[in-house]
């Protein structure tokens, strides 16, 4: 399976960001915090054009949480500041003004200098389809000024926001690129929701799914599946197999008393997007490679 999605509307997406640019101070780029690397725009460093860059990791409680320790300390290593937020609950969201402040110094004091005392800032807040923009927006503004959704491509076209504290905010439209250089990045992509699943084979999807969790944490799996095999002579099986049993231990069946694997691959990953399996982080920390 090679996973592809880059509809005509993110092109004229990625045309409207780079228009809107000149209007911009900073950027902050939203990535999932279980995908940090996948969920990262390689077009965005272009489309930003130098304006300084802040990353948010959203989702934070779906995700390892010394995991995003280790990210957000590579990161920092990278020049780039970064945080954790969790945009349902609040967690970090009360940080999010004075570190865009932070980052944004430089251009508050060259105000200052010019007398521009009460411009205020022009935010653009990027990311992938689904990441959680509208609710980042929605809960830092402290009202629901953005469409919100839990599916890819709510956000059609920019929406500009204001907020009381010298801030506005340029909302975009979720977009990815052209083409996954590495295929590892679509599947990922794919296993958070960041791709609609319309277009995708869900039940060769969860295979996959299953095969990176029995990689990455190989016991997350037994809670919800205690009677399912998942090694057999010290070797994990495949996600095949896998699926295969826990559509029987579910008792999904079809006409005829055959096991349901296409609604158990479905099921698996509403499961996991929801965190059932616990607390993953599915991107592992690059060796040798600059995200900037």
């Amino acid at each position: 399976m090679n996973i592809q999605w880059y509809p005509g509307h993110m092109t004229k997406a990625k045309r409207m960001m780079a228009e809107s640019i000149k209007l911009i101070d900073c950027v902050v780029e939203l990535l999932d915090a279980r995908t940090p690397l996948s969920s990262q725009n390689p077009d965005l460093p272009k489309i930003a054009n130098g304006r300084p860059r802040l990353i948010l990791l959203t989702k934070m409680d779906l995700a390892d949480p010394n995991k995003t320790k280790e990210w957000i300390e590579y990161f920092k290593a990278q020049g780039i500041t970064s945080m954790e937020v969790n945009s349902r609950d609040g967690k970090n969201m009360n940080k999010v003004i004075p570190l865009i402040n932070e980052v944004c110094a430089e251009k508050i004091a060259r105000n200052k200098r010019r007398g521009l005392v009460n411009k205020p800032l022009r935010i653009m807040v990027a990311g992938i389809p689904n990441v959680g923009k509208s609710t980042f927006i929605n809960k830092l503004v402290g009202k629901s000024s953005a469409k919100t959704g839990n599916k890819p491509g709510v956000t059609k076209g920019k929406q500009w926001i204001k907020i009381k504290k010298g801030l506005e905010l340029l909302d975009t439209p979720g977009i990815l690129w052209p083409k996954f250089e590495d295929k590892k990045i679509g599947f990922h992509l794919a296993f958070i929701g960041s791709i609609k699943d319309d277009i995708l084979d869900t039940t060769g999807l969860a295979y996959e799914l299953i095969d990176h969790i029995m990689k990455i944490y190989p016991n997350a799996l037994k809670s919800q599946f205690p009677s399912v095999e998942f090694m057999k002579d010290d070797i994990p099986r495949k996600g095949y197999e896998i699926l295969a049993d826990a559509t029987v231990v579910r008792n999904f069946l079809k006409s005829g008393s055959k096991p349901d694997i296409d609604r158990m691959g479905k099921v698996i990953l509403d499961e996991f997007r929801a965190s059932k399996y616990g607390r993953m982080t599915i991107d592992e920390i690059p060796i040798n490679t600059n995200l900037i």
